[in-house]
């Protein structure tokens, strides 16, 4: 892990192999077309939904537009691959989450080294999962919700977008460090999980906050607690897991990632218009809305964060006994 991290920060921070004739000539009209934006997961989940909202704001920033394409299945990394496997000249880009840095672990086999085949961009948004139940679950609290398990074990199915992503981990922790034994069903994508919660064929989903936050304000899911480990702004009201379960915590970002070999000044130009972006008062309202707040970083700050990211969530798979499924 350490060579990948050293690796990755490298890419962050080092120069390309190209002439500095032709990479100015071709960075000045960067981007002269529309930009395709890979994302792992199916629509109407939390990553499409952030992805969509910043292609707006990213191309009415550029003059190009940013067009959401989804590639969905194993845990993102159908679509990291697709990323990763495409020309490094800054026309593909890749939605990045903490399944990138969960499948690092979790998966033995992957087509790509996702530090060592990409660059970092910058970070997008920072936000917390939530634990989300039926409205036919009688448990209101987290405590409530851990007897009613015990009471029915192998009966209560939990949700996530795939195996891997952090919905599936923050599942699978949970039952870890309670003790209590629910079915985990995996989806191409939080959105059709979403869908069968709604319909009450799921019990329960911690689901990223965009995803899940119009429902529960609308009374059609109930909040049993967030992810982070203190109270999160945009539900004042809802607990976090932690102060039922002891050391329960984990949070959740998004970002931007390239191919490996992109120009850096590609890479420099898509990182300043991300930042641009998000000092925006506006768009950080409607994040607001979404549960989320603002991540701007530099491209290497991204890496370092996404490296250290990798190594925390190694151990969160270990702890957990997760398998892709």
């Amino acid at each position: 892990m350490k060579r990948s991290r050293r690796e990755f920060l490298n890419v962050a921070t080092g120069a390309v192999a190209l002439s500095a004739v032709s990479r100015i000539a071709w960075t000045q009209a960067y981007p002269t077309r529309p930009v395709r934006w890979l994302v792992g997961f199916a629509p109407a989940g939390g990553n499409d939904i952030v992805a969509r909202l910043m292609g707006q704001w990213l191309s009415e920033r550029t003059g190009q537009q940013f067009i959401v394409e989804n590639r969905t299945g194993a845990g993102g990394n159908i679509g990291m691959a697709s990323v990763l496997s495409a020309p490094p000249d800054g026309y593909t880009i890749g939605f990045v989450a903490a399944n990138n840095a969960i499948n690092a672990t979790l998966y033995e086999k992957l087509p790509f080294d996702f530090i060592r085949d990409s660059a970092p961009v910058g970070g997008m948004m920072i936000l917390t999962n939530v634990m989300a139940s039926h409205p036919s679950v009688p448990a209101k609290t987290v405590a409530e919700f851990i007897s009613y398990a015990k009471a029915n074990p192998g009966k209560i199915n939990f949700g996530s977008g795939g195996s891997g992503t952090s919905i599936h981990l923050a599942g699978e922790l949970f039952k870890a460090m309670t003790g209590i034994d629910m079915v985990h069903v995996p989806y191409r994508g939080s959105g059709p999980a979403m869908t069968d919660l709604l319909a009450g064929r799921l019990q329960v989903m911690f689901d990223n906050l965009p995803g899940a936050i119009e429902h529960i304000k609308a009374g059609r899911l109930r909040a049993l607690a967030v992810t982070v480990g203190k109270r999160w702004p945009a539900l004042p009201d809802v607990p976090t897991v932690g102060e039922t379960v002891h050391g329960f915590e984990t949070s959740l970002w998004y970002g931007i990632a390239v191919p490996r070999g992109t120009p850096l000044e590609i890479v420099d130009q898509l990182n300043a218009a991300l930042n641009a972006v998000l000092a925006d008062p506006r768009l950080q309202a409607r994040f607001a809305d979404l549960g989320g707040a603002p991540m701007p970083t530099t491209s290497a700050q991204f890496g370092k964060f996404v490296a250290e990211e990798t190594e925390k969530w190694a151990k969160v798979v270990k702890f957990s006994g997760a398998k892709p499924e």
